[in-house]
């Protein structure tokens, strides 16, 4: 069996620098194997961010998502998240992902996790919220071109619809309040949305707990604990 290195690489790789390249880490104890992956600055989806800008590159996370889920030596994942949006199909894939791994996950929101963050934020098992951090919520927003043709709205309405299934899917907020916030006017500058901080964010269902690390380290611990062992066939 391949084994995984301090370094986060498989033995026989080449050298990584997790940190560096992919903002993760492997975290090892007598409690367990935790991949620490961070979900910075804009997701970058098909089109390229410009180098000064801080950014997520979805073709470096799905594939290490993957690894994570398959990986006999991991034992569950942590998401650390200060982002501030980006594009839209990239984070729902990401988000996506997450949600479907059978590996326990814990998020944690520091920061800020805003626009498509909010779904990466409630993609795991369980979230967490500093108490000082945000999260925006507003419609979906195109960059560029605009044809003014019905067709371009209907496109529109219908991303924001696969948006509030997978939110109110994965956390406990009611659709009418988070459609609510999506849509509310007089609070953002020059946008429509809401930004709520991490008490609201619990009180609403969207998040599940108010949190640092440890609670997010701990919440995790427990469901690696709690998780069944794999099953053995009887000869």
């Amino acid at each position: 069996m391949e084994e995984i290195r301090g370094d986060g690489a498989l033995e026989g790789e080449e050298p990584l620098q997790p940190i560096v390249d992919l903002g993760s880490s492997l975290i090892r104890t007598e409690k367990g194997t935790i991949y620490v992956l961070t979900i910075v600055g804009q997701i970058e989806g098909h089109q390229l961010l410009p180098p000064t800008s801080k950014s997520t590159k979805y073709e470096h996370v799905l594939p290490l998502l993957a690894t994570v889920e398959e990986s006999d030596q991991i034992d569950g994942l942590l998401i650390l998240l200060n982002n501030g949006g980006g594009d839209v199909e990239a984070g729902l894939a990401i988000a996506e992902l997450i949600a479907s791994m059978s590996k326990p996950t814990v998020s944690l929101v520091l920061g800020g996790s805003h626009s498509i963050g909010v779904p990466l934020a409630v993609s795991a098992k369980r979230s967490f919220i500093a108490p000082s951090a945000a999260m925006t919520i507003h419609p979906v927003r195109l960059n560029g071109l605009v044809i003014g043709v019905p067709q371009t709205f209907y496109y529109f309405e219908r991303i924001q619809e696969r948006i509030i299934q997978f939110v109110t899917a994965n956390s406990a907020i009611k659709r009418e309040a988070f459609t609510r916030l999506m849509l509310q006017t007089g609070e953002l500058a020059a946008d429509v949305g809401s930004v709520i901080y991490g008490e609201e964010a619990v009180g609403l269902g969207l998040i599940d707990q108010i949190g640092g690390l440890s609670d997010a380290l701990a919440s995790l611990h427990r469901m690696i604990r709690e998780r069944p062992g794999p099953a053995v066939a009887e000869p």
